[in-house]
């Protein structure tokens, strides 16, 4: 049940890397990408050894048809996110960014009438806490100046659209896997293909300091996943999504204590507003 806490803490940490490089440190975006997916692959192949666990059903045709489905929606939500954090102020990103609990939460629903309730819980003591979260956390986010909408601010909600998509999709074929056999299928499906696809030129855009930032930076995004998946699998997506909402709380912080980023009022009152609907939900 609280294991998604530490989840939420691992989104945070890995939130904060992931803008160093990209913007502090001007790095090429398919160059990222690639060794983004090439670190997750490496850290998991270790592991493979001893949590490999799959089910027949997850060799069927559909199974791999939806798995196809999850690595594109994957492969289009990582770009459009680097892109978007590459180019614009971060700060304009954050409402567009804190749109994926909501999708999430609304494509969890919409698919337990599709699917059923057997994968998609449809519980109104968990729906409604989520659903107020999530309106807290973008309202909080939303300023008169933030209006203006741009081509990275598009990028931005179509990288949590299809973030949402993905993981929401991913649930349908979770029972037949270990959660890192899983991610490892994904990431190293997504590391060959954009490795073919962009063809990046590492000499020129990555230096050591950056390689060992972005590999610090895949280990903690391996225990987000494993964790976000275990989640789905044990407790419901709404359930899990709400709690991974405490992520922008442990967000402000580490950003107030490493970058000198203090939270706005708003952004305090969003952060009440959201523990006290997650304490709702697990205990009421």
């Amino acid at each position: 049940m609280y294991l998604p806490i530490f989840g939420s803490i691992a989104l945070a940490a890995g939130t904060i890397l992931e803008r160093v490089v990209l913007k502090h440190r001007n790095m090429n975006i398919k160059v990222y990408h690639v060794m983004s997916f090439f670190f997750l692959t490496l850290l998991m192949l270790p592991l493979v050894f001893f949590f490999w666990n799959i089910t027949p059903e997850a060799t069927e045709v559909s199974t791999i048809l939806i798995f196809g489905i999850v690595i594109i929606l994957s492969m289009a939500a990582n770009y459009f996110t680097f892109f978007s954090m590459k180019w614009e102020k971060l700060s304009n990103l954050e409402p567009a960014k804190m749109t994926e609990p909501l999708f999430t939460i609304v494509l969890a629903l919409l698919f337990s009438f599709i699917i059923g309730e057997s994968l998609y819980e449809r519980n109104l003591t968990v729906l409604i806490p989520a659903l107020v979260a999530g309106a807290a956390l973008i309202l909080s986010h939303i300023e008169k100046s933030h209006f203006k909408f741009n081509k990275y601010l598009l990028a931005a909600v179509l990288g949590s659209l299809f973030f949402a998509a993905e993981l929401v999709t991913s649930r349908l074929i979770l029972d037949y896997f270990s959660p890192l056999a899983f991610y490892f299928v994904r990431c190293a499906s997504i590391f060959l293909i954009s490795l073919i696809v962009f063809r990046p030129k590492f000499r020129q855009h990555l230096t050591n300091k950056d390689s060992w930032i972005i590999f610090g930076t895949a280990a903690i995004w391996i225990v987000y996943r494993l964790i976000i998946y275990f989640g789905y699998t044990s407790i419901g997506v709404i359930q899990t999504t709400l709690m991974i909402m405490l992520g922008p709380i442990f967000i402000y912080l580490l950003s107030w204590i490493f970058l000198k980023d203090k939270p706005t009022w708003k952004n305090i009152i969003a952060s009440i507003v959201i523990l006290l609907c997650v304490v709702y939900a697990t205990f009421i």
